[in-house]
């Protein structure tokens, strides 16, 4: 297993931990990428690129507007935007660990960044559709219960925070404790020098702590975006 280092320092004192860099890397691959597939789109595709990526496009579209409704999907056409740019960020996030660098997933900052813009969403969507009665909320169904009502908001980032950090960090761990059990296992095998258990039996369990769960955090945390956002501003 490994863990976030500081990889770049500045004579001030300023650090920058393997993380942050990690961050950079993919957000700047995503912007190449969109970049090189847009660039010469036409008013009808021609291209098999285009034509997957409309349909790509409109699939997340078609997934938003279903899930928020049409009604706060016409109020909110940016959602759109937002949630797909999370959901590419989030499954790069995942999927660099399987070309050796350190998953931004796996660190809580990571994830409670994209929580508490998750939260700053809800709370601005619900201010801006009800105003201030957004927070006679609290106080429903009865003033009774307005300590109950604030828990489930602090919940709320908690929740969001620690369900994906917690199931990308324990796909980690047991990864590394595999290789290690693996090395170690070679190295009992007479004559042989090169721990070759490692090339072979982790390939299925990285299909699915890396592919399958990772790209399954990645939509369960828009689709808990989504729901909340809708919720707030109905």
């Amino acid at each position: 297993m490994r863990y976030a280092q500081w990889i770049i320092t500045f004579s001030n004192g300023f650090r920058i931990s393997e993380t942050v860099v990690t961050s950079w890397i993919i957000m700047a691959f995503l912007i190449i990428v969109s970049f090189l597939l847009t660039r010469n789109l036409k008013v009808i595709p021609t291209s098999k690129v285009q034509i997957m990526l409309e349909y790509g496009v409109t699939t997340l579209k078609n997934l938003v507007e279903n899930n928020m409704g049409k009604d706060v999907f016409k109020k909110m056409p940016n959602m759109f935007y937002y949630i797909g740019a999370l959901f590419l960020f989030f499954v790069c996030s995942n999927l660099i660990g399987l070309l050796g660098f350190k998953s931004p997933t796996t660190d809580v900052d990571t994830t409670l960044g994209w929580a508490l813009l998750t939260v700053f969403l809800i709370y601005f969507e619900g201010m801006k559709a009800k105003g201030i009665a957004y927070w006679k909320g609290l106080f429903e169904p009865v003033p009774l219960l307005f300590p109950l009502n604030i828990v489930s908001e602090i919940a709320t980032p908690i929740s969001l925070t620690f369900r994906p950090f917690g199931n990308i960090l324990g796909g980690t761990v047991i990864m590394g404790l595999l290789y290690q059990l693996l090395a170690y296992i070679s190295t009992l095998i007479p004559g042989v020098s090169i721990p070759f258990l490692q090339l072979v039996i982790p390939v299925p369990l990285h299909l699915y702590f890396d592919l399958f769960a990772g790209c399954l955090q990645a939509f369960i945390f828009v689709m808990l975006t989504m729901v909340f956002v809708s919720n707030a501003t109905e």
